[in-house]
């Protein structure tokens, strides 16, 4: 089996997408860290108050793909679907 490995940044326009960053942010981390599958998962902010650091790691495929699934559906995935993502992701 191959880790996967997501890293990178989520960037808000402006501090309405950063509020709803802060908002939601700590449900969808402790959603995502109980999540089968899920080895580690760190969402942070960073000296720019719009930009926060991502670093996920799933234990396989199958895994990030739940997660993905999960997360397109929920309160996080709804709120947060505008805000641009600056990710690689390593694994698959």
């Amino acid at each position: 089996m191959t880790t996967i490995r997501l890293q990178g940044r989520l960037v808000c326009r402006d501090e309405r997408e950063a509020a709803l960053v802060r908002t939601h942010l700590p449900r969808h981390v402790a959603l995502t860290r109980a999540e089968q599958g899920c080895l580690s998962f760190t969402v942070v902010s960073t000296d720019d108050p719009l930009v926060w650091s991502v670093d996920e790691i799933f234990e396989d495929a199958a895994a990030f793909r739940r997660h993905l699934d999960r997360v397109r559906d929920s309160e996080w995935g709804r709120a947060t679907a505008t805000i641009a993502r600056d990710y690689s992701i390593d694994g698959l």
